[in-house]
C-alpha cells in the first residue's frame, strides 16, 4: 500500500507565503511525475505544477513566477513553495504522484489526504 502525507497548509495573509510537503511512502519501486492540484469550493480540481523525475516542472499560468515546485527523490517527496500568496488561491491543495509499486509494472496514480490553504485580504 502506498501512503502520501501532506504538511504544511495553514492560514496566511496576502502577500505571505507558505510551503507545502508530500512524502510518499510504502511499497514504492519508483516514482514517475509528481504534482500538486488545488480545489476551492464550488470548483473543479485544478493543476497547480508537476515535476518529473527528472526535474522539469510545469505550472499553471495563475502560479507562475510566485510557485516553485521541487522534488527530493531519495525522499520521495514533493514541495511547494507558495510565495505571494492571494486571496483567490485559497483551496485545499492535493499531492499527486505517479507511482509504480511492482516490476514489471505499471504506473498508477496516486493522492494526498489534501492540505487547506487559507489566504486572508
Amino acid at each position: 500500500q502506498v501512503q502520501l502525507v501532506e504538511s504544511g497548509g495553514g492560514l496566511v495573509q496576502a502577500g505571505g507565503s507558505l510551503r507545502l510537503s508530500c512524502a510518499a511512502s510504502g511499497r514504492i519501486v519508483s516514482i514517475n511525475d509528481m504534482g500538486w492540484y488545488r480545489q476551492a469550493p464550488g470548483a473543479q480540481r485544478e493543476l497547480v505544477a508537476t515535476i518529473t523525475s527528472g526535474g522539469i516542472t510545469n505550472y499553471a499560468d495563475s502560479v507562475k513566477g510566485r510557485f516553485t515546485i521541487s522534488r527530493d527523490n531519495a525522499k520521495n517527496t514533493v514541495y511547494l513553495q507558495m510565495n505571494s500568496l492571494k486571496p483567490e488561491d485559497t483551496a485545499v491543495y492535493y499531492c499527486n504522484a505517479n507511482i509504480r509499486i511492482s516490476w514489471p509494472g505499471t504506473y498508477l496514480d496516486y493522492w494526498g489526504q489534501g492540505a487547506q490553504v487559507t489566504v486572508s485580504s
